[in-house]
C-alpha cells in the first residue's frame, strides 16, 4: 500500500513532490508512521523501482535457448519501463535498481549468460550492456522533446523506436554470443 501510494504520487507530481509528509497525507497517517516501512526518501524510490521490476517476465534459466531467454527478459524489461515513463529518469539516475527483484533478474541473466559460455568479467560486462541498452532505449522512447512542432524535433514515432530497440537487442545479443567460449553456446 505504501509503495503503490508513493508511485501514484510520483507519477502525478514528480520526484520533488514525493516527500514523506505528502505520502503520509495521501495515506492518512502520521509521517513518522512511514519510517517503520522505509528509512529515507531515496530508500523509498529504490523500493518503488525494484517493485516495478516484479512485472518483468523471467524465463527458466535452465531451459531453452540462452539467447532467447535474454531476449525475453530484456524485451519485457523494456516494456515494463515504457509502461512507467515517470520512473525511467530515476532508473537512469540510480543506474538501475538494487532490491530483491533486481537481484533475482541479475542472477537469471548471469545464469543465462553462463549457459551461453559467457562467464566472469565478460558476463558482468554483457549484463551491464544489456541493462544500459534497455534503460537507455526506454529513456529515448519516453523522452519529452524540448520543442514541439519543430518537424524532426519530435523524433521518430514510438513504434519505430520500439522496433529499433528490438533490432539492436538482436545485434547486442549476437555480439555477446560471438564472445562466448567455444562449445558452450
Amino acid at each position: 500500500m505504501v509503495l503503490a501510494a508513493a508511485q501514484e504520487l510520483l507519477a502525478e507530481d514528480g520526484l520533488e513532490a514525493l516527500t514523506m509528509r505528502a505520502l503520509a497525507r495521501r495515506l492518512e497517517v502520521a509521517p513518522n508512521a512511514l519510517y517503520s516501512h522505509v528509512a529515507t526518501k531515496m530508500a523509498l524510490v529504490d523500493d518503488i523501482l525494484d517493485d516495478v521490476l516484479a512485472a518483468v517476465e523471467v524465463p527458466d534459466p535452465d531451459r531453452g535457448d540462452w539467447q532467447a531467454g535474454l531476449r525475453t527478459m530484456m524485451a519485457s524489461t523494456h516494456r515494463v519501463l515504457l509502461a512507467h515513463p515517470d520512473l525511467v529518469p530515476l532508473y537512469l539516475a540510480r543506474q538501475g535498481a538494487r532490491g530483491p527483484n533486481a537481484q533475482r533478474l541479475g542472477e537469471v541473466m548471469l545464469s543465462l549468460l553462463r549457459r551461453g559460455g559467457v562467464t566472469g568479467p565478460s558476463a558482468r560486462e554483457a549484463q551491464r550492456a544489456l541493462i544500459v541498452h534497455a534503460i537507455g532505449s526506454a529513456a529515448f522512447t519516453t523522452r519529452r522533446p524540448l520543442e514541439r512542432g519543430q518537424g524532426d524535433a519530435d523524433g521518430p514515432p514510438r513504434a519505430e523506436l520500439i522496433r529499433t530497440f528490438e533490432r539492436s537487442l538482436s545485434w547486442l545479443l549476437a555480439g555477446i554470443a560471438a564472445t562466448a567460449k567455444p562449445g558452450k553456446a
